[in-house]
């Protein structure tokens, strides 16, 4: 008599799996944890479950040889075509890897080409780590139209990274609350080149930065219809799986003059009118500092006579200057590696100083000579985005993503020396990408993607709503304009009392990083592969 044959194995398989489920559960929905640590813990139990049944599958299963075989044939199979048909086009803010078919064409292969100023005579070019002569002819192009002639009694200005005053706030526009009757108009729409830049205005200009092949291009376009103007361009190319494509610094314009930083260290001075190079430096060979992980991310900023950039190099010179005018190098100081983040001009305590987050620490700096005033340690296991934000004529705020959470400093001066104290630390908010504002002494920002109003006075919230994942943040008026990272754009209460949505359009469908600017009433917004002007409705 044959003996019975046993059964299929089930229960090593329901064992993995409702272990699997209760770790994912513990992830997902106990503790407050970041959406990034969620899924960063979420793939390691993902695999650990897949070997398991693969080994439940093969040992234990009792399942025919012939099953078993073409199981694996299957999930191999599935591997294989994954592979061939897809890739990873970057992930979100929570490290979500973004897919795309293989054959899907992007639109930064088909780009419209941009104007670019005439080549400058042998006797005088403009080199690397030197300044280009003055007098080199300008670019023959014509010039841009002006917003002033066209649109506005006054051109609108966004002159640099977070606005005037590098703060995310707006000021001499009171936006229109009712998008229903009024909804935003659509100026213009085109394709863009990579890069995470955002926009700066000025004399009808919005210029930016963006990769076009093996190039870093410098590119200005007429805010009233987004005709490109004129472009410059370096041979540099940053690309990663993770941070993604192109350059990633908004430019700054001052006087005339557009100064930009590459992600791989290109230090550029062009005219604002025609794009001709006036002078050029590597900031990284300068200072011998090393390359961020992500690229180089300082947007410039401009302070009395000088060009200063967060670079990261040793012995004194982590933060840098430069001679606005010819490029020469001004002054070095600090020693802390360079962050992501962007250099601040503040008067805290009395005292006029630049304060810069660094990688882990904030310090403040002499604007004249560079000298370090004050310096306060933060922890080095993140990376800082976020620009410092000045509450008061004393208080400045940090905060940073990955978990971290904020602090609030106090700076006072005794005689000829300036200190900080720690006032508070709180992890109520946790700004990965986007820029806290201020608005009436209470701090609007996304905490890990929501937004959430904090009192400084003591580092609590007030509220906490609105998921909107790790976008960005403009305060205009008593307004609080959020660009989801889905590509919305919502105008949000910017009150203690409660969260309160007043509209909301869509521009983009997909991941919207770049910072927006908002010049007079003209908003604009990118992607790494398309850019659009919207017009908004304004109250008297």
């Amino acid at each position: 008599m044959t003996a019975p044959t046993a059964g299929i194995r089930w229960w090593p398989a329901a064992l993995v799996a409702v272990a699997s489920a209760c770790a994912l559960g513990w992830v997902w929905l106990t503790g407050d944890r970041d959406g990034q640590d969620r899924v960063i813990l979420t793939v390691p139990i993902a695999f650990a479950t897949l070997l398991l049944l693969a080994i439940w599958l093969v040992f234990l299963s009792r399942l025919p040889w012939s099953r078993r075989r073409w199981a694996i044939g299957v999930a191999l199979l599935a591997v294989v075509l994954a592979v061939a048909t897809t890739r990873i086009r970057g992930v979100t803010g929570d490290l979500v890897p973004v897919l795309e078919w293989r054959w899907a064409t992007r639109v930064q292969s088909d780009l419209p080409p941009v104007p670019e100023p005439a080549p400058a005579p042998p006797s005088a070019p403009a080199r690397a780590s030197a300044p280009a002569p003055a007098s080199e002819p300008a670019s023959p192009l014509p010039p841009a139209p002006r917003v002033a002639d066209v649109a506005s009694a006054t051109s609108p200005e966004y002159p640099q990274f977070l606005g005037t005053h590098r703060n995310g706030s707006v000021a001499g526009v009171r936006l229109a609350d009712d998008w229903a009757d009024r909804p935003p108009r659509l100026v213009w729409r085109r394709p863009i080149g990579a890069g995470w830049s955002g926009f700066a205005v000025a004399n009808g200009l919005a210029v930016t930065q963006e990769q076009r092949g093996n190039r870093e291009m410098v590119v200005a376009y007429s805010l009233v219809d987004g005709a490109p103007r004129w472009s410059h361009g370096d041979e540099a190319h940053y690309a990663s799986t993770i941070a993604g494509e192109g350059p990633r610094a908004t430019p700054t314009i001052s006087r005339g003059r557009v100064y930009t930083l590459g992600s791989t260290g290109l230090l550029n001075c062009l005219d604002l009118e025609t794009g001709r190079a006036i002078w050029r430096r590597d900031v990284g060979a300068d200072n011998d500092a090393p390359l961020p992980e992500w690229g180089r991310s300082s947007s410039p900023l401009i302070v009395d006579d000088f060009v200063v950039i967060s670079v990261g190099g040793p012995s004194g010179r982590s933060l840098v200057a430069y001679h606005r005018d010819t490029g020469e190098p001004g002054w070095r100081a600090g020693d802390d590696l360079a962050s992501y983040s962007s250099p601040v001009l503040a008067t805290l305590g009395g005292v006029r100083q630049i304060v810069v987050l660094n990688q882990s620490s904030i310090a403040s700096h002499d604007p004249a000579t560079g000298r370090v005033l004050w310096n306060h340690p933060w922890p080095r296991s993140a990376p800082s985005v976020a620009a410092p934000l000045v509450l008061s004529d004393t208080r400045v705020l940090l905060s940073v993503g990955y978990g971290m959470g904020s602090r609030l400093l106090e700076v006072s001066r005794e005689g000829d020396a300036v200190s900080q104290r720690l006032v508070w630390e709180s992890p109520r908010l946790k700004a990965k990408f986007a820029n806290p504002v201020v608005h009436d002494g209470f701090v609007y920002g996304l905490d890990d993607g929501v937004l959430v109003c904090l009192d400084p006075a003591n580092g609590e919230r007030r509220w906490k709503s609105g998921r909107y994942g790790h976008g960005q943040t403009l305060l205009v008026g008593n307004r609080l304009i959020v660009q989801t990272e889905d590509g919305d754009i919502v105008l949000v209460d910017a009150t203690p009392d409660a969260h309160r949505e007043l509209g909301r359009f869509t521009v983009f469908d997909g991941k919207t990083w770049n910072p927006p600017a908002l010049a007079g009433r003209f908003l604009l917004v990118r992607t790494d592969t398309e850019a659009a002007c919207y017009e908004l409705g304004t109250q008297p």
